[in-house]
């Protein structure tokens, strides 16, 4: 186990946006890149929490846009800790959308995104440990785990030029 290492609750992170009309379509449903653009933000806010150090987006993977999410509509966006490597860290990302008048939610979209944390001369710099406590914490980091480990099986298999 990593010295220092911290808790996914120590640097999860939720925002609120409000879908505007300039956020959307022709069909007055948000912009998928303006979305992106949320998850993003939130996931390297708690990457940039999680080792106290600048971080830069490295990869995104598996978004699933599962829903529209319509003008006017409040939408959150959660983000926590899944895993970290030695100087990478994966973020998932779940945002939902808020019928402000009704109150009804459902699930929008979500993501993984690995970041990565760089010292002064913008080079890689190990990052603390994790340690997952809840069920769904552990589950998070069980299949993080999973995911880089058929990323870098995925890449073994890639042809070179």
């Amino acid at each position: 186990m990593k010295k220092n290492a911290k808790t996914p609750s120590e640097s999860s992170v939720e925002m609120r946006e409000m879908v505007m009309p300039n956020n959307t379509n022709a069909l007055n449903t948000v912009f998928g890149g303006t979305v992106m653009s949320w998850i993003d933000i939130a996931a390297a806010m708690v990457a940039a929490r999680h080792c106290g150090k600048p971080v830069v987006t490295a990869h995104i993977d598996d978004i699933d846009f599962l829903a529209p999410i319509k003008v006017g509509y409040h939408v959150l966006i959660q983000a926590s800790m899944n895993y970290v490597g030695r100087t990478s860290m994966i973020v998932g990302v779940k945002v939902t959308s808020e019928n402000p008048y009704t109150g009804e939610s459902r699930g929008t979209t979500r993501a993984y995104l690995t970041f990565v944390a760089l010292d002064d001369l913008g080079r890689p710099v190990e990052v603390p440990g994790l340690t997952p406590e809840s069920e769904d914490e552990i589950r998070r980091y069980e299949n993080a785990k999973i995911r880089v480990e058929h990323k870098k099986a995925f890449k073994g298999t890639q042809k070179k030029k």
